[in-house]
């Protein structure tokens, strides 16, 4: 398959439980003709479990921008997926991206990911639900905002759509990226079905960098450098060597998760074109069951499961931002 070109154009957009501890902020190095980017550390608190929040946005003075919260999946944690620094690969932080296109971006680790807690549960899906719901105070008393704009990531956004079900005061729209639905009949997924009797034995699973390049070569190895795998595998396995097992499980064996009719708020899906996780055919019926009528279904070539990290991760982007920046989006 050959590659597609990585678009460079950016449209700018610019619009106007229990908190642990206030924000840390973290200088970015940049150039005078560098875009300026602050980093925060925030913590939120659900019970024993501290869980880890990374903000980022663009140091420009304009106040009350528009708050993007992300949700992460089943094999690394928030800020690693999304604020990933490559070497010599420049222009692979989703987070930068969005925080370029005006807005002030969040990142979750769950319980047993990332710099979150490392606790004995196996952090299933509705554990996710749980550390969302304990983030939003935090979220909240930094911004002064209430609601926010979702997108959840492979079972992050399975996560985000029952928090959406859940909470759907706070949700001003979502976008499910390489979601699954029901699972039926998708390679991964009846992969996953074989090994049932090991995810419930064990709450974690083993991860090295083996690991991490399989996520990206399972579907379409076209679809990525191999330096970006590397770079994951690096800031994840400084953190810990597992993730756990609970998002798994549930994916193999308690699907569906999400009522599409429970969604009120405008959706976004976007489906790579090759991504073992679900069928075509399953998202498009739970397209169809979405009571909005401001809804997108966004296929596209050149891209796989962990698309906002692929050669055509611009793509991706694209598709986001714009629905994002959508005049009336309500």
């Amino acid at each position: 398959m050959s590659q597609l070109p990585e678009n460079p154009a950016r449209r700018a957009f610019v619009a106007g439980a229990a908190i642990a501890a206030a924000g840390a902020t973290l200088a970015t190095p940049a150039s005078a003709a560098d875009p300026k980017f602050v980093g925060e550390e925030h913590w939120a608190q659900k019970g024993d479990v501290k869980l880890y929040l990374w903000r980022k946005y663009l140091d420009d003075g304009v106040a009350n921008k528009p708050v993007f919260f992300i949700v992460h999946g089943s094999s690394f944690s928030g800020r690693g997926g999304y604020d990933l620094q490559v070497p010599g690969k420049p222009n692979y932080s989703f987070m930068e991206e969005f925080a370029r296109l005006g807005y002030d971006v969040w990142a979750l680790d769950h319980e047993n990911y990332g710099k979150s807690s490392r606790t004995a549960v196996n952090s299933n899906i509705m554990t996710g639900v749980a550390d969302i719901e304990a983030a939003m105070p935090v979220v909240e008393k930094v911004t002064g905002q209430k609601t926010f704009k979702f997108m959840g990531q492979s079972s992050g956004a399975i996560r985000a759509g029952v928090f959406t079900m859940r909470h759907p005061e706070r949700v001003e729209c979502l976008i499910l990226d390489a979601f699954t639905w029901t699972g039926e009949g998708a390679v991964e997924i009846m992969r996953r079905r074989e090994q049932v009797d090991s995810y419930r034995a064990n709450p974690n699973r083993k991860m090295e960098l083996a690991t991490f390049m399989g996520i990206f070569t399972r579907d379409d190895p076209t679809t990525f450098e191999k330096e970006v795998p590397e770079a994951l595998a690096a800031y994840e396995l400084a953190l810990g060597n597992t993730a756990p097992s609970g998002s798994y499980l549930d994916m193999a064996i308690n699907m569906p998760m999400v009522d599409p009719s429970k969604v009120p708020c405008p959706v976004l899906i976007t489906r790579a074109e090759t991504d073992g996780n679900a069928t075509e055919a399953e998202l498009i019926e739970f397209f169809g069951k979405l009571p909005s009528k401001d809804k997108q279904f966004v296929m596209m070539r050149g891209i796989a499961h962990v698309a906002v990290l692929g050669i055509n991760r611009h793509r991706v982007w694209h598709a986001m931002s714009e629905f994002l920046s959508m005049p009336g989006l309500r």
